[in-house]
This record gives structure tokens, sequence and C-alpha cells, in this order.
């Protein structure tokens, strides 16, 4: 019999491809071909946040379609003057400049390549377990994998240390994460490093793929003033905490910190290639007038435009960022409780429904990650997608972010299978 995955290119690093082959999904499931249901709690690439196949979403592309779906870039069409509108009404001031791109690592590139023009600089600063990209600048800045193999990275990226509070490297007397002096620390050896030539700082307000750590309360504040001494623009990638999953419009809205630029995508298209890139009018203009350039054939495309703004019609007609503070305290209720009864449990984090679990088996990193393989399988064969951070050293931590529009019964059945497959793998 025919190997159904001889003719695909492995892009996984290590990682293999999920068991099975999906055939449909609804809500916040998906069905393979052989007539499985699988709970989604990862919502695809973390991006369905309205489940999949939104009766709204899939009727916004049906007439969009048949209207306008494509055009030469230098053309603009209605979606796209709507979904720019909408967002800049979504954000606070000055955030008002808008482009529309189709990734995340495309929308990172953009914004590192508009920093580097209107400061002059070219050095980047991102957190030591980064994730915002594959392209250029957007991998130069990302360091939780990678960087091996494919020759030297761009000079000028530094990486600063983690703030995570399960694991602190910097700890004051009580043994407690000391995130200021950390911060100070790595900021010192980032000076030392530097040719003077700062430009920008991109971090997640709520680092992913580095393990769903939850930047301490203050630490986003005092980034900014690190970054504004040096003339350094601070830019938020918020493409999986952005658009109400963190129980915020914006997960920078809790520390009251607006960045200079704000990068979105996953949650902005709800599963549809769709980014985008918003900044100030100051910084807009002065990119405008050095020439700034990103020309690539699906910015502003007028079909993930539509959707986009159907995806903010639903998030504030449903109340969605109240709904993921109120469905994110019953999942991590329910994970909190499982942490009582399985010792593997180590930690759970995060905010709305974003949440990170992190198993600890008294050994190895390279036991963790064993662990964390086990549990995702035994999970698939009971009927729920769980996601761990695929890298080495980090297999031990669960990503966890349903649908927005998950029910109460669905988060309860994912935390009672998530339950049955740590009793049995640990048995």
């Amino acid at each position: 019999m025919t190997d159904d995955t001889e003719h695909l290119i492995r892009f996984l690093g290590h990682g293999q491809f999920s068991p099975g082959v999906i055939d449909r999904a609804e809500g916040s499931s998906v069905f393979t071909e052989d007539g499985r249901e699988l709970l989604d709690f990862t919502s695809g690439q973390m991006s369905a946040i309205l489940g999949h196949s939104h009766p709204e979403i899939v009727a916004t592309i049906r007439e969009q379609t048949g209207r306008l779906d494509h055009l030469y870039s230098g053309m603009l069409s209605p979606p796209v003057l709507e979904l720019c509108r909408r967002l800049a009404e979504s954000l606070p001031a000055p955030l008002e400049k808008a482009m529309l791109l189709s990734t995340g690592g495309e929308a990172n590139e953009a914004a590192l390549r508009m920093a580097k023009l209107v400061t002059g600089g070219h050095e980047v600063v991102s957190f030591a377990r980064s994730w915002h990209g594959m392209t250029q600048a957007a991998a130069g800045a990302t360091y939780s994998a990678g960087r091996g193999g494919y020759g030297p990275a761009a000079p000028g990226n530094f990486a600063l240390p983690v703030p995570d509070r399960f694991r602190p490297d910097v700890t004051g007397a009580d043994g407690e994460l000391d995130w200021r002096r950390q911060l100070d620390l790595g900021f010192d050896l980032i000076d030392a490093q530097s040719v003077g030539s700062p430009a920008a700082c991109l971090v997640e307000p709520i680092l992913s793929s580095g393990g769903v750590v939850d930047l301490p309360p203050g630490y986003l504040a005092a980034l900014r003033d690190k970054c504004h001494e040096r003339g350094m623009l601070l830019i938020l990638d918020e493409a999986q905490t952005g658009l109400c999953r963190t129980g915020d419009w914006y997960a920078f809205e809790r520390d009251g910190v607006v960045p200079d630029i704000i990068t979105l995508s996953k949650t902005l298209g709800a599963g549809l290639p769709l980014s985008a890139v918003v900044t100030s009018a100051d910084i807009e203009r002065r990119a405008h007038e050095r020439g700034f350039l990103f020309l690539t054939t699906h910015v502003n495309d007028p079909l993930p435009a539509a959707v986009g703004t159907t995806v903010l019609d639903v998030l504030n007609r449903d109340r969605l960022a109240e709904r993921a503070r109120l469905l994110g305290a019953r999942l991590r209720s329910g994970l909190d409780e499982l942490a009582t009864r399985h010792p593997v449990i180590g930690d759970v984090r995060g905010r709305g429904l974003l949440v990170g679990l992190e198993l600890v088996t008294g050994g190895t990193a390279a036991d963790s990650d064993r662990l964390g393989a086990a549990v995702t399988r035994r999970c698939n064969e009971l009927g729920l997608h769980m996601n761990i951070v695929q890298l080495p050293g980090m297999g031990g931590t669960f990503r966890i972010a349903p649908p927005l529009t998950a029910t109460e019964a669905e988060i309860d059945r994912g935390v009672e299978i998530l339950d049955k497959a740590l009793g049995d793998t640990a048995a």
C-alpha cells in the first residue's frame, strides 16, 4: 500500500505529521477521512478563533469571491479600506495606519523593515525563546528553533532572557523571579554588544512557542522604557494573543502599554491567510518620506480583508473577549484540578483561552519531551487534538487554545480526555 505522505516535503523539523487525514471541520471539531471526530484544542494553527466553517465567514467568502477577490497591489478596494478603518478604531491612539498582508512572519518582516528605515538603525532585540517567522528578518529575531544549519543570520540580532516565573534564572531572596534585575542584565549585555545602531524590539506579550510564558505585570512598561531610552521602536507581535483570545481585545491592554507598531495575523483571518501591521501616523509618514517599500503579491487583497471585517463583527457582537475570560476561567479551573491528581503537571499558566500546561518528570528535558509526545498520542486516540511545543527540551509543554466559540461542554470534555490520557500514559 502506498504511503499517503510519499510526495510531501517534511517541514516540521524533527516533528511528525499528525496521524490520520482530515476530511472536514466544523465548529470545535475536525473529522478524519475514516470518520473519527477530534475536538480541536489548537484552533487549527492557533488561528480559528470562531471555530471551523463559521457560517458568517463562509457566507462572506462566497459573496466576496463572486464580486472581488484579488487585485493589482496598488489598487484599493472597499473591503481593504473598511478593515483598516475598523482596526484603527479597535486600537488606542496613536495606532491608526494599517497595511494588510498574508502571514504573521510577513507582517513581522514588514514591521522590522519599517522600524529600520525610520530609525536608521539595524539592531533588533527579541526573546531567547521567541518565534516570529521564517523569512529573513523575522527568522533572525527567532531563537526558539531553526537557527542551525542555514548559514549566518543577519548581524545585529540580540536575545533577551525570558522572564519565566516557573523556571526563573534570576531570583530574589524569596526565590521568585527578579525580572527587573534580569531585564537590566539583559540590556547591559545588549549594550555591550551593540554598535550603536538600535532599531527595534520585537516581542510577544505571551510567548507562545516559547512555552506560553506570560510576561509579568509591569514588565512590558519597563521594556518599553528601555527601548525608548535607546531610540528603539517597540513592536508587539500579537499574532496569537490579539483579538480577544486572552480576554482582552489585545493582550497589551492589561499593562496599559501602547506599542509603536503592532502586528496581527492568525486570529485576524480566523483561519484564512490574513495579517496586518498597524502603527502611528508619525511613523507611517517618516517611513513614506524615506520610500518605504514592502510590495507582495497579496498585499491589501480584498477577499481576506472582507473576512477580517466579518471576524471583527462577530467578536464585537458576540462579546467574545468576555467569553474568552469566562471559558478561560473554566478551563483553568479544570486543569488546576487535574494538577492536584497528576503529579506530572508542574505548572498551568496563561490568560483567557491561551493556556500552557507544563509536564515535569523529575528526569531530563528529553524525558518530558517523550512524556508530552505520549500524552499527545493518547489524547488523539481518545478524540482530542492537543499541541505540544514541538521543540527539543520543550515538548512537555502543551499550548491549549480552543476556539472562542467553544461550548462549556466542549471545554469540560477536553479536560476529561486529557485527564484520562494523563492517567493512561503515566501508568
